[in-house]
């Protein structure tokens, strides 16, 4: 089992706990897109996940690839997610 998931945050999460629900959703969606993909072990490159106002920032341990990035791209565009394109990656 994998336990080194990355860290949720959102801003105003005190007062708007449904960002970080969201935030999970996401996460479950991308890490069933990479399991699909036969991209099991990408997800240990995330370090963090971040929702700030509407726009998801994903945080890498490693520099992502093209692929890796439309996984998260994908899921914030959604309905699960923001239903957006507005995703930012920093490594």
């Amino acid at each position: 089992m994998f336990l080194d998931h990355p860290t949720i945050t959102a801003t105003n999460s005190a007062t708007e706990p449904d960002r970080v629900e969201r935030l999970n959703r996401v996460y479950g969606y991308v890490a069933a897109l990479a399991d699909a993909a036969g991209k099991q072990h990408f997800i240990e490159k995330v370090s963090q996940l971040h929702d700030h106002k509407g726009t998801l920032i994903v945080f890498w341990h490693d520099a992502p690839g093209d692929d890796e990035k439309a996984f998260f791209l994908q899921a914030w565009a959604s309905k699960v997610g923001d239903g957006s394109s507005n995703v930012e990656h920093e490594v």
